[in-house]
């Protein structure tokens, strides 16, 4: 695995990430119905924009996954929260494995992306805001650091629906960094060798 990233090319890259945004593992993407032209009208809509962007993230150069990054400060969720200077809002779509499932592959992928948007020493804490039945990602937001803030309500993005309760949940560089290595996340009496 070597991940790279790339802006999102709505007209090219539209086909394969309405292939991921149209299938129902992807349903809190709120795009199971759209179609392709809806999707190049999205991205082409965030590549238009000065506070949210969209990234390919490419697995060996092949497709892998979308990530965007946006200010909080220019989101719905300004209305949510107090954003702080150094917030980054970011949102993730692996996209269907080619073959079987490897294992450890979406926390790697995170990983990755919670790397890449730290390499900006503008950036201090990155912001998530997954629907709050999301389950699988809130299991996967805690893995790489992040800590629960709340639910709070958000304008829905899936249009069957009013509103979206999301669970509002942050990490700061150091709490990422402590996943990446259990000896700095674990109690001291356990890195000496004793029983904590």
């Amino acid at each position: 695995m070597r991940f790279s990233f790339r802006p999102v090319d709505p007209a090219a890259d539209a086909p394969v990430l309405h292939s991921w945004v149209s299938q129902e593992y992807a349903r809190f993407w709120g795009m199971l119905s759209s179609t392709v032209e809806d999707v190049v009208e999205e991205y082409s809509r965030l590549a238009a924009s000065s506070h949210h962007q969209a990234f390919l993230g490419l697995d060996d150069g092949v497709p892998a996954f979308l990530m965007e990054r946006y200010l909080p400060a220019e989101s719905p969720l300004a209305g949510a929260y107090n954003v702080l200077p150094g917030d980054i809002g970011m949102h993730l779509l692996v996209g269907p494995p080619p073959g079987p499932p490897a294992a450890g592959y979406t926390t790697a992928v995170m990983q990755s992306v919670m790397a890449y948007l730290f390499e900006d020493r503008g950036t201090e804490r990155i912001v998530v805001e997954p629907d709050a039945r999301n389950h699988k990602i809130h299991i996967l937001n805690e893995r790489v650091g992040f800590r629960p803030g709340g639910v709070v309500t958000l304008p829905a993005v899936d249009l069957s629906e009013n509103r979206k309760q999301a669970l509002l949940s942050f990490c700061n560089r150091a709490d990422f960094h402590a996943t990446l290595n259990p000896i700095l996340a674990a109690p001291a009496a356990a890195t000496l060798g004793e029983t904590p």
